[in-house]
């Protein structure tokens, strides 16, 4: 890659509205360029310019449904990518919010939320330490299943197929716990069992998750995580 292109691929993130807008996907939807409008406070014709920029540098995907436009981040590299630097970004002071309703919002986020498809905030690093200290995962060099973990998953019903080039599993540094939390297809597939099974239920309009009082009890039953630790 000639040093040109590897600055105007940077370049795209380097406008406070695309960031914002990359920011959102890391939801996993899928959005339409008027819902990315008015979530980064801009006009609908901006926002489609911007658009059209992450679009063509490939880092956003569209697909067409009707007349409407939807877009999401292109794959989990990209998700990866994103999140890997808004990790960095964070490592200064904190900023102070500015409203009690940010406050509640980031409070919220700091408890447990979703980076992309699978669980980080204090929820994703927690269960990653209790699966580490249970040796259902092993952080020596890297991350890596251990076979107990492959056979706690199996009890549990989920899958761990892998399709692609994606890693089984992965560490991902959590911008706000500033500690790694499980990613890969591990990760992703633990998310979705957390949501189906009632674990956790999303809330507000962020990526913030709650978890249930069934949840604390999965918790505390399958990892020895104390109830409450999350509220």
């Amino acid at each position: 890659m000639a040093p040109k292109d590897l600055a105007a691929f940077a370049a795209l993130l380097a406008d406070e509205t695309r960031a914002a807008f990359c920011l959102a996907l890391l939801d996993g939807r899928a959005w339409t360029a008027g819902e990315l409008a008015r979530y980064a406070g801009v006009a609908p014709s901006t926002a489609s310019e911007h658009l059209g920029k992450l679009v063509a540098g490939g880092l956003l995907a569209e697909e067409r449904q009707g007349r409407h436009r939807y877009v999401r981040l292109a794959d989990h590299g990209v998700a990866q990518l994103v999140e890997e630097l808004a990790a960095h970004a964070a490592l200064g002071p904190a900023p102070r919010p500015d409203s009690l309703k940010s406050a509640g919002i980031a409070s919220a986020m700091a408890r447990g939320r979703t980076c992309y498809d699978h669980l980080a905030g204090r929820l994703g690093t927690t269960i990653t330490q209790a699966m580490t200290e249970r040796g259902l995962l092993s952080q020596d060099t890297g991350f890596a299943l251990t076979g107990r973990g492959a056979a706690w998953f199996e009890e549990l019903g989920i899958e761990l197929e892998r399709k692609g080039r994606r890693p089984l599993v992965r560490s991902c540094l959590d911008r706000t716990e500033r500690r790694p939390h499980l990613a890969g297809v591990a990760g992703a597939q633990l998310c979705r069992h957390a949501l189906e099974a009632g674990w956790c239920v999303r809330i507000g309009s962020e990526r913030a998750v709650k978890v249930t009082e069934e949840g604390e009890r999965a918790l505390t039953r399958l990892l020895g995580i104390a109830p409450g630790i999350f509220r």
